[in-house]
């Protein structure tokens, strides 16, 4: 039985290319009345989470990720990743994400966001929100949510060097994000265990590094629940595909949509019901 008119803070983790999935979850909350005024975004889910943050409706969220093709996001410059550890600089990313959002700050959101990066040299989350970073540029706090190693080039910031929010322990998302209490579900997405990555004898170095990079991602989106976390978790299986699928057909992107939409329906009530729960441990009422 769902639980209606219960409201949450979403944080929409990791994902990579697979946005449709996230999408998907945005879509159910609204079918399942659930509403949210705060959201996170990590990695690919930070794009989502961003674009429903600036006033995008989910219709156009599902029209905007059928059409668009992201392949021109895709680097090849074997220079920038001897030299800024990344195929890509994002920059023609970080453009076209700007332009959708219409060059939005936090201030200007009309939902709080709250987007997470990782700064490699201390090993901590660096959290981009109207709060802390008022006058950023939304697109470019996802840009650097987004630096996922190899794939896009690291950014500097303020004496911090930022890559994707993804690599840091999940521990860092159980946080009051509203600061009222409001229970935060971390919707995470998981690549399905039935695709194997098939290795030829002798890869050309462009093979290697893409056969590199799909394992580091799949292996990063497998990585265990913690017991502590489970009751805040929604783990979304993406089937076959990796996070860095930059030519998804039409039926793949419809199927992550999907499988967010299906897996919020159907995993989301239990959680909800467990925060529903009334505390064991408090005296009873006078």
């Amino acid at each position: 039985m769902e639980k209606r008119g219960m409201s949450i803070v979403p944080i929409l983790s990791g994902g990579g290319t697979r946005l449709p999935a996230h999408v998907g979850v945005l879509a159910a909350l609204q079918d399942m009345g659930v509403s949210y005024t705060h959201l996170a975004g990590v990695s690919g889910g930070s794009v989502v989470a961003a674009m429903r943050a600036a006033g995008r409706s989910v219709p156009e969220l599902v029209e905007l990720f059928r059409g668009e093709d992201f392949r021109s996001f895709r680097g090849k410059s074997l220079l920038r990743l001897m030299t800024h550890g990344g195929l890509s600089s994002g920059k023609a990313f970080q453009a076209w994400l700007n332009a959708q959002l219409g060059g939005v700050r936090f201030k200007d959101l009309e939902l709080d966001l709250h987007v997470v990066a990782a700064d490699v040299l201390s090993g901590k989350p660096v959290i981009f929100d109207r709060q802390q970073t008022p006058k950023v540029y939304v697109a470019a706090a996802v840009r650097a949510s987004m630096g996922i190693p190899l794939l896009f080039s690291y950014l500097p910031w303020r004496g911090k060097v930022l890559v994707d929010g993804s690599i840091l322990e999940e521990n860092v998302l159980r946080r009051d994000w509203a600061g009222d209490g409001t229970p935060a579900i971390n919707f995470r997405l998981r690549v399905g265990q039935g695709r194997d990555a098939e290795v030829q004898p002798e890869l050309a170095r462009s093979d290697y590094l893409a056969f590199l990079l799909r394992t580091f991602l799949a292996t990063l989106s497998r990585e265990y629940v913690a017991d502590r976390n489970w009751d805040n978790t929604v783990l979304i299986d993406t089937g076959p595909s990796f996070p860095a699928e930059f030519s998804l057909s039409l039926a793949e992107k419809m199927e992550l949509f999907d499988q967010g939409y299906n897996t919020t329906r159907e995993i989301l009530p239990q959680k909800l019901a467990r925060h529903a729960q009334p505390d064991e441990a408090a005296p009873p009422a006078a």
